[in-house]
């Protein structure tokens, strides 16, 4: 039996994280949870997770860009698919993201994200249909 597929949730909203974790778990996914950039890094590092769902902004810091810099430029967690999620996202994330660094990021989501489209972006990204730089707002 192989291990389940792991999906790493960091978003400093105790009930966004809870939403997810339901939603996943039920689904067969093993859920680990970060509240910040720093633990969300630490878990990745340990547990290298096949996914990650990333807050944008954290405690109304951008908390959660700065660790998607980090992590690309870590070897150990470097090809790891990143989720930018936030509720201030729009058609526009260059407000997040400059152009040269939107290849950085596998899939943007705006919250709140419906129990299907969560689904099916993360099995896009785990499948390998996501493209870094790939615009997909949702």
């Amino acid at each position: 039996m192989s291990a389940p597929t792991t999906v790493l949730i960091v978003d400093d909203d105790a009930d966004f994280r809870e939403f997810v974790r339901i939603v996943l778990e039920s689904h067969g996914y093993r859920v680990l949870e970060a509240a910040n950039a720093g633990d969300g890094l630490a878990l990745m590092r340990e547990q290298h997770p096949d996914a990650v769902l990333l807050d944008a902004m954290m405690s109304y810091e951008l908390a959660g860009l700065g660790l998607i810099k980090t992590v690309r430029g870590d070897p150990t967690v470097a090809n790891t698919p990143l989720i930018l999620i936030s509720a201030v996202l729009s058609d526009d994330e260059d407000r997040f993201l400059p152009a040269g660094e939107r290849s950085m990021v596998d899939r943007f989501l705006s919250k709140p994200i419906s129990p299907e489209v969560l689904l099916v972006e993360i099995a896009a990204v785990l499948s390998g249909h996501a493209r870094p730089g790939h615009k997909e707002m949702v």
